[in-house]
């Protein structure tokens, strides 16, 4: 079990760090630069794959951290 949940937070540090900076543009509403921040944006292509493995990845860590402390 605590194999399984070295592998998954490796992966998910990796998953992590691949993403884009979704919040890049935070810097500039804190110093008064352009408030584009909430627009919407669509994920497609490998952006939407590595936002959905993130999500897979977060929920099983979640799952494993949950069990591990039952057994």
């Amino acid at each position: 079990m605590k194999i399984l949940l070295l592998v998954v937070s490796i992966l998910l540090i990796i998953i992590v760090l691949l993403q884009s900076g979704k919040a890049e543009s935070a810097a500039q509403i804190i110093s008064g630069g352009n408030s584009d921040l909430f627009t919407k944006r669509k994920e497609r292509g490998s952006e939407l794959f590595i936002s959905r493995v993130t999500l897979v990845l977060g929920l099983s860590f979640f799952i494993i951290c949950l069990l591990s402390m039952f057994m």
